[in-house]
This record gives C-alpha cells, structure tokens and sequence, in this order.
C-alpha cells in the first residue's frame, strides 16, 4: 500500500488540472449530502443552486482566487457546503492571504447566524480557527510548491550552464589542438616542401645529393609525426625540458641547409625553458611564413634576452623577388599571439621600412611567473 506522503507525491505530479477536476468532484459530492440531508434550513432547490454554483466555481481558483472565494462564501451561507469556501481560501492562500482571511471570516460568522441565529465567543472562536487552520496550510503548500519549482529551475538553470561549459571547453580544446597543430606541422611540412622542391629543380643531381636530400626529408617526416604524437597522446601536459624542443641553432641549421638564406644573432640556450619555447614558436612561425610569402628572400633572427629587461625575438625578412601565390588565413599569428598574451607577452607583425616583413615578440624573462594580459599588440595586415 501507498503511504500518504507518496499518495500526495503522486496527486501533486498530476498536475493542477487534475487537482482542479478531483476538487469539483469533491464539491459536487459534498452538494449532493447538503441536498439530502439537508445542512441549511433553506428549501433544497436553492441548496442545491448555491451548491452547484460555488463548485462550478472552484474550477477558476486559480485565476480570480477572490471572486471564488466570495462565491464559495455565499455558497456555504445558503447550502451549508463548506467544501468551496476551504478550497477557494487553501488554494489562494499564498497570493492574497489578508483578503481571504476577511472571506472567510465572514462566511463562517454568517452560515453560523443564518444555521443558529445568533453569534457568540464558541461561533467566533471557530471560524477563527477553521479560517486560520485553512490558510496556514494553503500558505504553506504554495510556499513549498513555490520553493520546488525554484529548486527545480535552478538545478535546470546548472545542467544548462554545466554544458556550456563543457562545450566551451571541447571547443577551446579543439582550437588548442588545431594551433599545437599549426605551429609544428606547418614548420615540418614547409621544410620538407622545401627540400622536395629542391630535389625537383635539380633533377640532374648527383646521387649523394638526391641522398642527401632524400635523408632530409625523412627525418623532418620522421619529427612532424613524433611532434604529432605528442601533440595527441600528451596534449595537455607540457614538454620536458630536456627533450630538445627549445633548440633555436637547429631550427635555424634545417633552415640553412634545405637551401634559405637564415642569419642567426644570439642564442636561446641559456634562457628558461618557458621563454624559450615560446621564442622557438615564434621563429618557426617566422620561417614559415617568410616561404610562402617571401620565397628566396633573406631571413634574420635576432634573439636578446636579459633578466632585467626580458626577452626580444623577431624575425625579418627582406623584399621577395618572386610573387606569392599563398594566403594564409592568419590563423597561426593568432595562435601565437595567443600563446604569448597567455605568459604575459606581445606579438607584433608587420611590414618594415624596408619593404620586408617583420615579426616580433616580447616576453618576460621567466614566462611561467607572469600574468596574463588583458589585451595583446598584433598587426597582420600586409
């Protein structure tokens, strides 16, 4: 058998309709036994009027909770039904509590006067108590429906604001895998692009050239899926600083000996590792972009550095005499611009005075410890 607290659990999760429709029945019924019997000393055509008219009543408790219970009053007075009078103050009791208060108050002294005549202490004394038992519990039921409902929205409102959340997450995740992505295999591709073109240009070239070059081209094959799989199987953790990432010399040697005219001034090899790594995306951003945009053209990387005024990196490379015929989509200047704000750097591109372009970046000498910044220099127009 159901308990009672489950019977109402039940009864509450049908609805206020089917409320509505169980509390006609009751009244209809409770019409039927004043009738009958009869409850008041009037003639049985206008118990039965009364009776029926505050039932049909109860049906619009909910919209006009005061007519309701005025029409439930007067039904009591002239039928001796007390079921509309209760139901019409129960449930308007959480909206318009003093109002029916003073209803019911009136419909009880009043059926009382007209039943008996008179009025005294033990008549007051009731229809205080059965008007204030009523309300108390209708105010109470609304408060906790009310409170229900709240709760309820409110563990709706943070399942929704829980999946925004993880969506942004996988989307930040996918725009993190995509620039990790960008800044090594770009560089990769581009330099086995290049040392394929070389191969192609010189198709009479001798065997230990075609070798030589041959053996280029896989180890920087070999590199772009190693880096890949780092970037896959270890994403989110950081790259040891021994593993040899941060080496500026041999990015720059790759360079040199695919066939570009690379200078290096300075060094990384002593900077923190944090530091380093970003200086060694922003070169190979550099490099990158200087060969697709400005093929054959010289290349300078400048690298200065010092505890006490930071980090300087930039890239320049001169004017191309060979046109371009790739536009990038800008993505891998934003990826960097990115990575520098987020260590507390600035990026900034650009052509030079010399009709080149130039790509520099400023960081603090131990990244790791900065603060992000709120806004970035970036200029990639050009």
């Amino acid at each position: 058998m159901l308990s009672y607290r489950a019977a109402l659990r039940r009864v509450a999760a049908l609805g206020p309709h089917a409320f509505g429709a169980a509390s006609v029945a009751l009244c209809l019924f409770l019409t039927v036994l004043a009738v009958k019997t009869p409850w008041a000393p009037l003639p049985r055509p206008v118990i039965a009027a009364a009776g029926l008219a505050g039932t049909g009543a109860v049906w619009f408790r909910g919209r006009w909770p005061v007519a309701v219970a005025v029409v439930g009053a007067s039904a009591y007075v002239l039928s001796g039904n007390p079921g509309p009078l209760l139901i019409s103050l129960f449930s308007g009791a959480g909206r318009r509590f003093l109002a029916l208060a003073a209803i019911g108050m009136a419909g009880f002294l009043a059926q009382q006067w007209v039943d008996g005549g008179t009025l005294g202490t033990d008549a007051l004394i009731s229809a205080v108590t059965a008007t204030g038992v009523t309300l108390t519990a209708g105010a109470y039921a609304s408060t906790r429906r009310e409170l229900t409902r709240s709760l309820r929205e409110r563990a709706e409102r943070a399942e929704t604001e829980q999946r925004l959340r993880n969506e942004q997450a996988r989307s930040a995740e996918r725009g993190r895998i995509a620039r990790e992505m960008h800044d090594v295999l770009a560089h990769k591709v581009t330099l086995i692009s290049l040392h394929a073109g070389g191969l192609e240009v010189n198709a009479s070239a001798g065997p230990e050239r075609v070798e030589r070059e041959a053996a280029l081209i896989r180890v920087s094959a070999q590199e772009a899926l190693e880096e890949l799989r780092k970037i896959l199987g270890v994403l989110r953790a950081e790259p040891d600083d021994d593993d040899g990432f941060p080496d500026l010399r041999r990015l720059v040697d790759s360079w040199v000996s695919a066939g570009g005219t690379v200078t290096l001034h300075g060094d990384i090899g002593t900077w923190p590792p944090e530091t380093a790594r970003a200086a060694h995306r922003l070169v190979q951003e550099g490099l990158t972009n200087a060969h697709k945009h400005a093929r054959g053209a010289p290349v300078t990387v400048t690298a200065t550095g010092s505890r006490k005024d930071g980090v300087t990196i930039a890239v320049a490379n001169g004017r191309s005499s060979e046109p371009s015929l790739e536009t990038g989509a800008g993505v891998g200047l934003v990826g960097l611009a990115e990575r520098f704000r987020l260590i507390g750097g600035t990026v900034r591109g650009g052509p030079d005075d010399a009709g080149g372009w130039r790509l520099e970046g400023r960081l603090p000498w131990h990244a790791a410890d900065a603060f992000p910044r709120e806004s970035h220099d970036q200029d990639t127009a050009g």
